[in-house]
């Protein structure tokens, strides 16, 4: 560090001697008048665009709670998860850890990219299927504001806008007043919840520790990939071998899945069980094998229906049909054979009187008048 330099008596009388300039007051101002009455009338329209003291922005509406907080967030990415994709497993996982968490989603990855594509959205599935760790509390009360909480019942109000003009605005949206009220009358009891809804039946499993794997679309296929992983269960959905997936037999993966339980599922906004995820994972060629079982079902509905109809048309002709073969055989049976030429079967005249070659053929019918 360098010494200090040490200001002597004369340095001192220096500063004393020698003073700063200081700009004269007329250079301050200003040159022309045209600044002043700018700078005026830019005053002037600053305080006539003064917004009014009730204006709502349109990107930043009222809610019932402060919005930008952690768990307002979560209830609207939980109401949007909700809403878009149809396919929701719950698992309860059991103090996971980072490492085992990439585990699982690498293994996952993988089965789901294995399976066969059979068009664009094929690819899109494999990609946006993911498992997050939910807030059981708030997925609760998002699962009550997706069932029971209807936009469209929401009356308008009257809001002013930037000009002071009143409009009507609909605040509908997830975070509003409308729908803390109805999330609130749900939890308090004064809206009856039906025991068939799909928040019934699952409101019981928002219970502890609770992470939730989504599908984009219902897809068979990709859901067998991934119940092959998450929740084994052979013959139907067996592991993958250690010779074809090395690492689904690691220990940290192993680990990982043992504290893996597959507890529900919300398909296409309805609850069901393990079973029931295990049936829609078990479907054949997938939701084009369920539609040709479904219009072979039809056709076949169709078929019986016919046949059904035409059964008793055929039914009834072939009643009519034996019931005349018995009348003409009963009206042929009363006709008299003329053996002995004993009188005239149409019109009942006796007979003349005839050689004996005459009586001998009695094979035809005779009347009075074949004989003069």
């Amino acid at each position: 560090m360098p010494p200090r330099l040490r200001c002597t008596a004369s340095a001192r009388g220096l500063t004393a001697v020698v003073k700063p300039s200081r700009p004269s007051a007329a250079l301050l101002r200003p040159s022309t008048p045209a600044v002043t009455s700018a700078a005026r009338q830019y005053a002037t329209v600053s305080r006539g665009l003064s917004l009014p003291d009730d204006y709502v922005p349109p990107t930043k509406p009222p809610t019932a709670r402060p919005g930008e907080t952690r768990k307002a967030q979560l209830l609207r990415t939980y109401t949007s998860l909700l809403r878009t994709t149809p396919v929701v497993l719950l698992f309860q996982h059991n103090n996971l850890t980072a490492e085992e968490w990439i585990a699982v989603r690498r293994e996952l990855k993988a089965a789901l990219d294995a399976v066969p594509a059979t068009g664009d959205a094929s690819a899109d599935i494999a990609s946006k299927a993911k498992i997050q760790v939910v807030r059981t509390s708030i997925f609760d009360v998002a699962m009550k504001l997706v069932e029971f909480f209807d936009p469209s019942k929401v009356e308008p109000t009257s809001a002013p806008t930037a000009t002071g003009k009143r409009v009507k605005v609909t605040y509908n949206h997830d975070l509003s007043k409308a729908a803390w009220k109805a999330v609130k009358s749900v939890t308090m009891g004064e809206t009856k919840i039906p025991e068939t809804s799909t928040y019934a039946q699952l409101s019981a499993l928002m219970v502890g520790p609770v992470a939730a794997f989504t599908l984009p679309s219902v897809s068979p296929q990709h859901l067998a990939a991934a119940l092959s992983i998450l929740a084994p269960s052979p013959p139907q959905f067996p592991a993958p071998t250690r010779k074809k997936n090395p690492g689904y037999h690691e220990p940290i993966t192993q680990s990982a899945l043992q504290k893996l339980l597959l507890i529900g599922a919300r398909i296409e906004d309805k609850a069901f069980d393990m079973e029931g995820v295990k049936w829609v994972g078990g479907i054949d060629n997938g939701l084009d094998g369920l539609r040709a079982q479904l219009v072979h079902m039809l056709q076949s509905a169709g078929m019986g229906l016919t046949s059904t109809l035409e059964g008793a048309g055929k039914a009834l002709w072939l009643t009519m049909e034996s019931r005349r073969t018995v009348l003409e055989e009963e009206q042929n049976a009363q006709v008299p054979t003329p053996v002995g030429l004993t009188g005239c079967f149409p019109c009942a005249r006796q007979p003349p009187q005839l050689n004996a070659a005459q009586q001998r053929n009695t094979s035809f019918l005779w009347c009075e008048g074949d004989f003069p």
